[in-house]
């Protein structure tokens, strides 16, 4: 059992639970892409990152191949965390408009950035098995910030899926029927447990060069997301 965050981030690094992802990220770590042969890669499960006292949680898909997968970092290196960050920034939530590597003094403010899986999968695309193998670490950083949390913003259908049994075993009653995902999709959700809070839940498109290079998602776009979701949670 982790008590702290600090506790889950170290435990989840040693993660091996899910053979194809093990595989995966470690390949990916060995044969590198051509513009980072140079670098040396993280190569293991990705932790959140941000403050153990955050008010807002971002949720994303999983680490990219060559972003966390590389960095350490989540949204950190590759052109999805680009657009998001400099949206946070925007938005109050961090104190730097860009993430290229862990050293590059990014901090957080009130607002911590996690994922449902924690390994990079093949094709940016986890299994039905691996999401519900690696869903205990997000139901235990959700305990462990729920003293504080007030807003989560979920990037995308498939992590918003993945979000809602997790916020259900901990500790938040989920409306039926469901609260269907859509882009600036709010809904407020009521305590189950003793000691949680409402919880405003908040919809976006994912920052993907899919949805940001077509258009389908724009800085504008994601940046209202989360200034509401910073209001909801009382930040600013």
């Amino acid at each position: 059992m982790c008590r702290t965050i600090a506790e889950l981030d170290a435990q989840l690094t040693g993660c091996r639970a899910c053979p194809r992802l093990v595989a995966w990220r470690e390949q990916v770590a060995h044969e590198k892409r051509a513009a980072f042969r140079d670098e040396n890669y993280w190569g293991k499960p990705v932790p959140g990152f941000g403050p153990d006292d955050a008010r807002v949680l971002i949720v994303g898909l999983a680490p990219a191949a060559h972003g966390g997968n590389r960095t350490g970092r989540m949204f950190t290196g590759d052109r999805t965390g680009d657009v998001l960050i400099a949206c946070m920034y925007a938005a109050g939530l961090a104190n730097q408009p860009t993430s290229t590597n862990t050293g590059d003094g990014l901090r957080l403010i009130n607002s911590r950035f996690t994922a449902p899986v924690h390994c990079a999968p093949p094709d940016n695309k986890p299994t039905p098995t691996e999401r519900d193998t690696c869903r205990h670490w997000l139901r235990t950083e959700l305990d462990l910030l729920s003293p504080t949390l007030r807003s989560i913003v979920v990037l995308g259908g498939w992590g918003w899926q993945a979000l809602l049994p997790t916020l259900a075993e901990s500790g938040w009653a989920i409306p039926k029927p469901k609260p269907h995902f859509t882009h600036a999709a709010h809904y407020e959700l009521t305590p189950a447990l003793p000691g949680r809070s409402p919880l405003h839940l908040f919809g976006s498109y994912h920052p993907s060069q899919q949805n940001t290079f077509t258009g389908r998602l724009t800085p504008a776009m994601l940046e209202a997301v989360l200034r509401a979701a910073a209001t909801a949670a009382g930040v600013g």
